[in-house]
């Protein structure tokens, strides 16, 4: 009798079970918990964007940073900053490769225990990002437990999906590039300052020396086709053009198999295999996963995978490390399935005297004693201005001085003091008159070859960034800044100070040279973002108007009114004069 009332229950209620969702039951701690977790979901109704994800390479503690670290990360800060001014999420991601028989040695060599030697190395690499004003937002340390965590779960799927194998590997190994070389990459050399003849790998010039060990080895050769497919598939995918030729020709050539162990009898500091002890993971496989794992790999939310940034969206990295991340790099991931980055920015490297900056060879500039010496901004501005994409770029003192006096203090410095300290003319009135009258002469103004470029400006080097050129955009700024210092030499709108009838054209003239420091100043902000936040306060620039929207011309009427006192003499420079010309 019990079953019979039971079915009969059950099928008279059965439209209701169907169309009402059943709870089991919960406790009050849990119930709480999940109100909370409510609280803190978006609606439904936001648009969900995924973070601009970009990074620098990790940086190797076996010595101090030089100048051509700088140049990196400053170049990296400054396309990051360049997505939060157009209103993007943006996370950037830097660190330090903590791993590998040079760090093994150098450690040695100082004395240190290696754990201890990599806990005091790799703070001068974090001092010198913020000493830059690099507005990162993850610091890795490859020694880290969550990134040992990330690469030994890649090497298990790696291995489940059967692209690792054992085998006897003999070749040329360099330590200073921690990777293999074949023996068509290295030939002999002679040292001419002590006579000594050795092997060197032709690519990086570094020695190298002949190893035979039983290791791990990835099938790198088994990605050949699909990463050619990649390359015709994303013409754009390695910046500039000639490096992602030169990547085409490495791998259409031919790819061997890639050794990605190391007997760890030879090489103890590092990632063990997680199976086997005695063999020490690869430690450019190790490195290359720092970036999933700041991007809570493997941890992410499930239909949000992206949310944490992956898949980059830019890597930036030096010229010799292109084969690791243009070859290596994407084929691991296509191994596992994996989203590829979408951009890898390659750059030019640093010399001194033309030869190559290297912490192996002390050849380097001192990066805390440049920022010491030139300012923040002032080296940020210099590194962007004169710093290779595609070509090197010699470092020198004379030209940090040349760029200061001609495009900082002679050229931004000097328009933003001609208009914001001018006797015979005040900015506001200048702004108020333009967006408030039917003045001809500033109708006809409006319609300049100068202002019709100040239209253009912004999206000009919106392209520009997003064609990853940021140097190239600088330049593009500065040429404004310079033409816009002609326009007003050639205006002379001091002779029409006291002159009633010449008011509208006065106040026509300093507008339009006003929104061009203005447009200007904010376009800046990811170069320079201390100058630029004191000139866009000299103007008067709202702090809500200062975005990459506010960017063109006649977009803001309520500027003009400084936000700092404007003083006198070199007090009132944007640039004051250099201390030293030497």
């Amino acid at each position: 009798m019990k079953v019979r009332l039971s079915l009969h229950v059950t099928r008279r209620g059965l439209r209701n079970l169907v169309s009402l969702p059943q709870r089991s039951w919960v406790c009050g701690a849990c119930r709480v918990r999940e109100n909370r977790r409510r609280q803190h979901t978006l609606p439904t109704t936001v648009a969900y964007e995924k973070p601009y994800y970009i990074t620098t390479p990790i940086f190797y503690v076996n010595a101090a940073p030089h100048v051509g670290h700088l140049y990196n990360i400053v170049l990296t800060d400054i396309l990051k900053r360049w997505q939060v001014l157009k209103g993007k999420k943006a996370i950037l991601c830097t660190g330090t490769d903590e791993h590998g028989m040079k760090v093994q040695q150098a450690a040695s060599k100082a004395g240190q225990d290696v754990r201890a030697f990599c806990d005091q190395s790799y703070q001068s690499f974090k001092t010198l990002a913020e000493r830059a004003e690099v507005d990162y937002d993850h610091f890795i340390r490859t020694s880290e437990p969550e990134h040992r965590f990330a690469v030994q779960h890649f090497w298990l799927m790696l291995k489940e999906r059967g692209y690792i194998y054992s085998s006897k590997h003999e070749g040329w190994y360099s330590i200073s590039d921690e990777t293999f070389y074949p023996a068509s990459g290295v030939h002999l050399v002679l040292d001419p300052a002590t006579g000594r003849k050795h092997m060197a790998s032709i690519e990086t010039g570094k020695e190298v020396e002949w190893t035979s060990e039983n290791n791990y080895h990835f099938r790198l050769s088994t990605f050949q086709d699909r990463l050619l497919d990649l390359y015709k598939g994303n013409p754009k995918f390695v910046v500039p053009d000639t490096r992602m030729a030169d990547v085409i020709q490495a791998v259409s050539s031919g790819l061997e198999d890639l050794s990605v162990s190391r007997p760890a009898e030879r090489l103890s500091w590092g990632i063990p295999v997680p199976d086997d002890e005695t063999q020490t993971i690869y430690v450019w496989l190790d490195a290359l996963i720092n970036y999933l794992t700041k991007s809570n790999y493997p941890f992410q939310i499930p239909g949000k995978e992206d949310a944490a940034g992956w898949p980059a969206d830019c890597h930036v990295i030096g010229k010799d490390i292109v084969r690791f991340h243009c070859i290596y790099w994407p084929a691991f991931l296509m191994a596992l399935d994996l989203p590829l980055p979408r951009q890898i920015l390659t750059h030019g490297h640093w010399t001194l005297g033309h030869v190559k900056m290297a912490k192996s060879t002390g050849n380097v500039v001192n990066p805390f004693q440049a920022l010491g010496r030139f300012g923040v901004d002032t080296m940020r501005y210099y590194l962007a201005h004169d710093g290779g994409i595609q070509a090197d770029a010699d470092y020198e003192n004379g030209w940090i001085i040349d760029r200061y006096k001609k495009g900082l203090r002679g050229g931004l410095g000097n328009l933003a003091s001609r208009i914001t300290r001018g006797r015979a003319w005040n900015v506001r009135n200048a702004v108020k008159f333009a967006t408030t009258s039917n003045d001809s002469y500033l109708a006809g103004i409006l319609m300049s070859r100068h202002a019709y470029q100040l239209k253009e400006l912004s999206h000009k080097i919106d392209h520009i960034m997003t064609d990853l050129h940021p140097g190239e955009a600088l330049k593009e700024i500065m040429s404004t800044i310079y033409k816009t210092n002609k326009f007003i030499t050639d205006c002379e709108p001091w002779g029409l100070a006291g002159n009633e009838e010449k008011a509208g054209e006065l106040n026509s003239i300093v507008y339009l040279c006003a929104e061009s420091l203005r447009i200007c100043g904010i376009l800046l902000q990811p170069y320079m973002p201390q100058k630029m936040q004191q000139l866009l306060d000299m103007l008067g620039v709202a702090p809500d108007a200062r975005s990459f929207k506010h960017a063109s011309l006649g977009s803001d009427s309520n500027y003009g009114t400084p936000k700092v006192k404007i003083g006198t003499g070199n007090d009132g420079y944007l640039f004051p004069p250099l201390t030293s010309d030497k």
